[in-house]
């Protein structure tokens, strides 16, 4: 299943990804710093939502476009890549 995200879609997951990616650099410096063991886990914390929302985004993107049949294919097809998709949201859970 190939996914299509328009352009708002994808502007919104790159810049949850860019937080992300920011955040854990900002831990890795902090680490490195030795700065205080709360303040690395509320970073930490903070760049695992970022990367749980971009995931859970891209999943629900995925699935609106397998449920409309946006995605083509067969309705065979669809109810397979649904159920990954289902598996790959729960991982996220």
């Amino acid at each position: 299943m190939e996914l299509e995200l328009t352009g708002a879609e994808l502007k919104s997951v790159l810049n949850r990804l860019r937080r992300a990616q920011g955040q854990i650099s900002g831990v890795i410096r902090m680490l490195e710093e030795g700065r205080d063991c709360e303040e690395v886990v509320t970073q930490l914390a903070a760049a695992a939502r970022a990367l749980d929302r971009a995931g859970f985004a891209i999943i629900a993107t995925g699935l609106r476009q397998c449920m409309t049949g946006d995605g083509g294919g067969t309705a065979g097809d669809r109810e397979e890549a649904r159920t990954r998709l289902e598996k790959l949201f729960l991982s996220l859970a």
